[in-house]
């Protein structure tokens, strides 16, 4: 009887010994599979094209000075005058043309004290604007502004308020080419890695999107757009 409990002693702890080297060979098998898994590579892509802005706004600025409101006045509408027609002989539209309010300074009013008298009291600011899409006939008259100023009128330029601005608002229309092709380019980076890495490239993990940038190329052409955007993958990696 006590030999026949040690035989199934025996044969119990053999199973049992069994068992653990599959369970342990289970768990072996499981970790290096959990470990390919956490083999990554994270890439980058990047896709940049230049565009013509499709509309420009233009302000143009002039300022007249004088001891007589009514003849300052007179004078900014007579300027103003010049430059639309100018405007619309060089083939823009009455309806791209906008005028602000002038701004008018008293000089007599700010000397606080000061007994230096202003050669003019009164100076006003006027701005015209140009709100176009027609990039290239807006360019065109820039060149031909100081046809104006040879009939008196003293333009402003040098400030913030008086700076060209070009905008593209087409981004909508190339963002999904753009993305695309980053993401294209992001992965043969991938490939290559994996390649020169002897693995194989798999999956993605996660990817991201950067924001799309719009600026200028240069200072010389603000109105040639650099549109960019970089895409980020992680892809998973394997022998």
């Amino acid at each position: 009887m006590q030999k026949s409990n040690r035989v199934s002693a025996l044969i119990l702890g053999v199973f049992f010994s069994i068992g653990l080297l599959s369970f342990g060979h289970m768990l072996s098998n499981t970790a290096i599979t959990y470990k390919e898994y956490e083999r990554t590579v994270t890439v980058k892509g990047l896709s940049e094209r230049e565009f013509e802005a499709d509309i420009v706004i233009w302000p143009i600025q002039f300022t007249v000075a004088s001891n007589n409101i009514e003849e300052l006045y007179n004078s900014i509408e007579s300027n103003t005058s010049k430059i639309r027609g100018f405007l619309e002989m060089n083939g823009l539209d009455a309806s791209e043309i906008s005028l602000s309010s002038p701004a008018i300074t008293d000089k007599s009013a700010q000397q606080y004290g000061n007994n230096a008298k202003a050669e003019f009291r009164y100076s006003a600011q006027q701005t015209v604007t140009v709100y176009s899409t027609k990039i290239g006939a807006v360019r065109e008259v820039m060149g031909k502004l100081a046809e104006l100023g040879k009939t008196g009128i003293v333009f402003s330029a040098g400030n913030y308020q008086s700076e060209t601005e070009y905008l593209f608002t087409r981004l909508n229309e190339v963002k999904p080419e753009m993305i695309e092709e980053a993401t294209r380019k992001a992965r043969e980076v991938a490939l290559k890695f994996a390649e020169d890495s002897e693995s194989s490239l798999g999956k993605i993990r996660r990817a991201s999107q950067g924001q799309f940038s719009i600026n200028s190329r240069d200072k010389n052409n603000p109105h040639i757009k650099k549109v960019r955007v970089v895409s980020t993958v992680e892809y998973y990696l394997s022998d």
